[in-house]
């Protein structure tokens, strides 16, 4: 039997990697895919915010200054400008946001008194909530020197004077944000999934297709069994999936070089156990399909959809709840919320629920296609 298998598989082998497009099909859609959310996800990084600032109060000290603080704040390129420039450059897009300091800012500054500053925006919070923050830190700041010093203009230059030389130090240290290589791993695994059930299906739907052009009967003629067949059919797909997994880490890790935020080998881990759920999974389209038209139209069903719900394309998180407790259902989430455990720093162990789960949806799909191939013993479809 084990010999019958082995002629089999490397049979099957033979004949499907015989054309090019196999090789596209099962190796260059995967890498595709990890190109695909590089660049998807690869200038995320931080905007430069664009912000236009109106002096109406001239020349005055503490004016002048709010101007300079504003430009010296990390990823703000600041332009000085009049008003009417400011509500142009704002209405075309070219400003993300606008500053107004009116005449009365500084004296009302120095009196203590808050006031005297708009900020403008199309955009809304989102763009402004940071400068707004900064703003009324550095204005509260000015406005504590003031009522301190009170009406003592000398004492009110010497805290301001301190205040602007910043005679204290602060230590920085510098940390990587890896969160972007983070996202396009995860996200590349999600284009791994669909194309590992894709490629699940399209290699179980030889059973079909030797079926209609009855190879099937005439491998059955001779000594080798059905059950024999399908097994073969079986480790070719495993066999493949596996290839088909560590190309994909390979690019992923050392050619795109992303830092996937773990190691290899819980990777292989989920994945393998993914692999025996996408065979079972193909299993049952080919075995609920009477031709290989209806498992191509059945797959589309399944594997798109279900792809979808379960965060391979689009977050989760932004989906409604609805549609995450769909996911839940779906063994494609639990093989991104490993990933996503995994990159938080979880131990593979501490994953043996998910693992559980994802043998149990393999095991639930074999036994799902057994019993129907079991039943189906009309062989008219395919004469």
């Amino acid at each position: 039997m084990i010999k019958d298998i082995v002629w089999l598989m490397l049979s099957t082998l033979q004949r499907t990697f015989r054309k090019k497009s196999s090789w596209v099909l099962f190796f260059g859609l995967p890498v595709a895919g990890i190109l695909v959310s590089t660049l998807l996800y690869g200038g995320a990084g931080q905007p430069l915010l664009r912000v236009g600032i109106v002096n109406g109060d001239g020349s005055e000290r503490l004016a002048a200054d709010t101007v300079r603080m504003v430009g010296n704040l990390k990823d703000v390129k600041l332009v000085e400008m009049d008003a009417g420039e400011l509500r142009n450059e704002l209405a075309s897009g070219n400003l993300d946001t606008g500053i107004v300091l009116e005449r009365g800012y500084s004296e009302g500054l120095r009196s203590g008194k808050l006031g005297h500053v708009g900020i403008q925006s199309v955009k809304g919070a989102t763009v402004t909530s940071y400068i707004k923050a900064m703003l009324n830190q550095y204005m509260d700041n000015i406005s504590a020197i003031s009522r301190i010093a009170g009406s003592d203009q000398p004492k009110f230059d010497k805290l301001y004077a301190g205040f602007q030389s910043a005679n204290f130090k602060l230590a920085v240290n510098t940390v990587t944000d890896i969160s972007g290589a983070k996202r396009m791993s995860y996200q590349s695994i999600g284009f791994l999934i669909m194309f590992m059930m894709t490629s699940a299906v399209n290699l179980s739907e030889l059973i079909l297709v030797n079926r209609e052009n009855r190879t099937y009967f005439r491998i059955l003629s001779s000594p080798i069994s059905a059950r024999t067949y399908v097994l073969s059919n079986i480790f070719v797909n495993l066999c493949v999936m596996f290839a088909q997994i560590l190309v994909a880490l390979f690019f992923l890790i050392y050619v795109f070089k992303l830092n996937v935020g773990m190691g290899i080998g819980p990777m292989l881990v989920i994945l393998g156990l993914f692999s025996l759920t996408s065979v079972g999974i193909s299993l049952v389209v080919v075995a609920f399909s009477k031709n290989s038209a209806g498992a191509g139209a059945l797959q589309n069903f399944i594997v798109m959809p279900t792809c979808l719900l379960s965060g391979c394309f689009i977050p989760l998180e932004i989906m409604p709840n609805a549609v995450r407790r769909i996911a839940d259902f779906l063994p494609q989430n639990w093989v991104l919320e490993s990933f996503e455990k995994l990159q938080s720093g979880a131990a593979l162990g501490s994953l043996w629920f998910n693992m559980m789960l994802l043998f149990a949806f393999g095991l639930m799909f074999f036994l799902i296609a057994s019993y129907k191939f079991g039943r189906n013993n009309d062989t008219r479809n395919f004469v």
